[in-house]
């Protein structure tokens, strides 16, 4: 992970100056990573006496975020056109305004900083964007030290929730990580407990999601000469098993601990046409190509899509695109 040059702390200093009023948005179907970087953005807003408001298009399904919907909305507050000119907008873990999903409202034109940590992000202005830190939250915490000061203990437990949730409670770290470490450590002298927030994302999930990955893990098959292991979510298992606290993590953490297995991917039927995909790979499968020819993106090893379609077509497709990499 690179540390924030000052150059780039400049830069959104004067952004911040620029303007009075800010939306802060993250990406639809968010994760922890988008959630605690937002609230924790708007903790550096907060403290320094700007005003903001939260935006996303959820849903909020993960179990380790469903608290914190009541602090977001899809509906921006209504601007007029000489107060559009005296906000920004602070996209933070995505790039583009269309991965922000159904915002009931219109962004387009305002002044933006993104920041970011997708290899796919494709921004080159206004930005603080490493492919190599492991989590906005990462680079959101350089920003708070560097601006605030020493973090506060409510927004430490948001950045290392968001943390811990994008590199699978450090599982995912490898030796270029000490940095990583040195910023996590200081989030626990200022008043995070790293056994509790362990609790908080792995438990309280709903007994059906136990049956529901038993079902995924016995309809799993392999290819790509074994490589691949693929499961998928048909719309008749979400009306039996329910939407809500999806352990998607736990599946991947499963079929990435079987031998040969280089990669995961995970289909679901969500509407009777259009499907998503999550995608995990080890080591040097790119998975985040893959993703990006079906629209979506995301990093090296952990990336995802939202397309039209059907599952029995994209499953075919899906080892089409695995066979030139595997």
């Amino acid at each position: 992970m690179k540390i924030i040059t000052d150059s780039q702390i400049q830069s959104f200093r004067e952004f911040l100056n620029s303007h009075s009023f800010f939306f802060i948005a993250g990406h639809k179907e968010p994760d922890g990573d988008c959630v605690y970087s937002c609230l924790s953005m708007a903790q550096i807003l907060k403290k320094l006496g700007l005003e903001y408001q939260l935006l996303n298009a959820g849903p909020f399904k993960r179990n380790e975020i469903a608290s914190q919907a009541e602090h977001f909305t899809d509906t921006p507050q209504f601007l007029t056109e000489p107060e559009r000119k005296k906000t920004g907008l602070i996209i933070l873990d995505c790039s583009e305004l269309k991965r922000l999903g159904d915002i009931d409202g219109d962004l387009t034109g305002l002044d933006t900083f993104v920041i970011d940590h997708h290899l796919t992000a494709d921004v080159e202005e206004n930005c603080i964007i490493d492919p190599s830190s492991p989590a906005t939250c990462c680079l959101v915490q350089q920003v708070y030290e560097k601006i605030i000061g020493p973090v506060d203990s409510q927004t430490a437990g948001f950045l290392f929730l968001g943390l811990s949730t994008d590199t699978g409670y450090f599982k995912f770290l490898g030796t270029d990580s000490s940095e990583v470490f040195m910023q996590a450590a200081r989030l626990v002298q200022a008043g995070v407990n790293p056994r509790k927030v362990y609790d908080q994302i792995t438990g309280g999930r709903p007994y059906s999601t136990r049956k529901l990955l038993g079902v995924l893990l016995s309809r799993t098959e392999r290819a790509c000469n074994d490589k691949l292991a693929i499961t998928y979510e048909t719309l008749e298992d979400t009306k039996k098993y329910g939407q809500e606290g999806r352990d998607s993590d736990s599946l991947y953490s499963l079929l990435l601990a079987s031998s040969g297995i280089e990669a995961v991917a995970f289909l679901r039927q969500d509407t009777e046409f259009s499907c998503t995909g999550g995608l995990r790979s080890r080591d040097d499968c790119d998975v985040s190509a893959i993703a990006a020819h079906f629209g979506g993106g995301g990093h090296k090893n952990a990336s995802g899509f939202s397309i039209q379609g059907k599952l029995e077509n994209l499953i075919p497709e899906i080892k089409k695109q695995f066979s030139k990499v595997l």
